[in-house]
């Protein structure tokens, strides 16, 4: 199975375990890098392992890369 090159806002909050306006707030502010795409926002899956490393405990990390996996 082919790895996901990009990730919808509701995707990567549930990701992250975050509401998608939590989500929308985080890319309005610049913390999250995003491309609008008509209009939706989309997130590189390069640009995840950022979000992802950003701030996280070990643990957090772990249950996102395993939910990255499922996806």
């Amino acid at each position: 199975m082919a790895e996901k090159v990009y990730y919808s806002v509701p995707e990567l909050a549930g990701i992250l375990n975050i509401s998608r306006i939590a989500v929308f707030n985080k890319i309005k502010k610049g913390q999250i890098k995003a491309e609008k795409v008509g209009r939706n926002y989309i997130i590189k899956n390069t640009d995840l392992v950022g979000i992802v490393n950003d701030g996280l405990t070990a643990n957090e990390k772990k249950k996102i890369e395993r939910g990255v996996k499922k996806s």
